[in-house]
């Protein structure tokens, strides 16, 4: 069953929804729309990581994302913290976050593998070469399938000797971080490449730019929806353990038409 992870962007800027659920209430309400949806797992976001996006102070992220974690947490939900930061990640553990999100896998902060560690959370490991306010800069690959799972590797390295067992590890190959459309577009291909490094592989396709070489620069979100609904199928299909999207409900109907199809059951 590949599952559907919701996200929640509790912040004023983020690329696709900043805004729209950057008070509590909202960010609350939105989340229990995506459970209601179908999502298994809902991550929550204090800090826009969009391309030339600057940081905010650690204090103001967790102002933004502790009380609807807790909130979300104490309902049933199965909630993610998608940060960078170490105490961030330890602080929204606390509150009742059993996954960990991190873009950067480790880069942005020493101390995020401890912290890990320490948490008993699962640990997802973004691949990710810099900050997204220069990430283009850093976009420059021969083989990037073969690099980007390499650059995991190294990755890994570091969290396995800081603690966390391999179960508790999910890996994401970062589309859309230090990447250009073409590199995101070879990178789905050779998805394969990440999938062999033995560990869960997250896939975050949603709404991001990339999808404008194939509908154009004036594409609705409607149309990035639905073609993010496309990439979760053929993610799925290649072995993807779970997809990161904003709309669960589209997410879902794709994977179970294309589960029907294979004669299986998405659920």
């Amino acid at each position: 069953m590949t599952q559907l992870w919701g996200i929640v962007n509790v912040t004023p800027d983020s690329f696709s929804d900043g805004g729209r659920y950057a008070s509590v209430d909202a960010a609350m309400a939105h989340g229990y729309e995506l459970l209601a949806a179908g999502a298994h797992v809902l991550d929550i976001g204090g800090e826009s990581t969009r391309p030339g996006s600057q940081r905010v102070p650690v204090e103001v992220e967790q102002q933004r994302v502790i009380p609807v974690i807790e909130a979300l947490a104490e309902a049933g939900a199965v909630i993610s913290i998608d940060t960078m930061n170490a105490s961030t990640a330890a602080a929204a553990v606390r509150a009742g976050a059993r996954y960990i999100n991190d873009v950067a896998g480790g880069l942005a902060d020493p101390d995020m593998y401890a912290a890990a560690a320490e948490s008993g959370a699962d640990y997802v490991l973004g691949h990710w070469r810099g900050p997204s306010s220069d990430m283009y800069a850093l976009a420059n690959y021969t083989n990037v399938g073969a690099e980007v799972a390499a650059e995991i590797t190294e990755r890994l390295a570091g969290a396995l000797a800081a603690g966390i067992a391999p179960e508790r590890i999910v890996v994401d190959p970062g589309v859309g971080f230090a990447k250009t459309a073409e590199h995101n577009w070879t990178l789905l291909r050779e998805l394969d490449h990440v999938s062999a490094l033995g560990h869960r592989v997250l896939i975050g396709t949603s709404r991001k730019r990339f999808f404008t070489t194939a509908l154009g620069d004036d594409a609705t979100e409607e149309q990035r929806d639905v073609a993010t609904a496309v990439t979760s199928v053929l993610a799925a299909q290649a072995g993807a353990w779970a997809v990161r999207v904003h709309n669960v409900a589209v997410n879902r109907d794709a994977l179970a038409v294309a589960a029907a199809w294979q004669g299986v059951t998405n659920d």
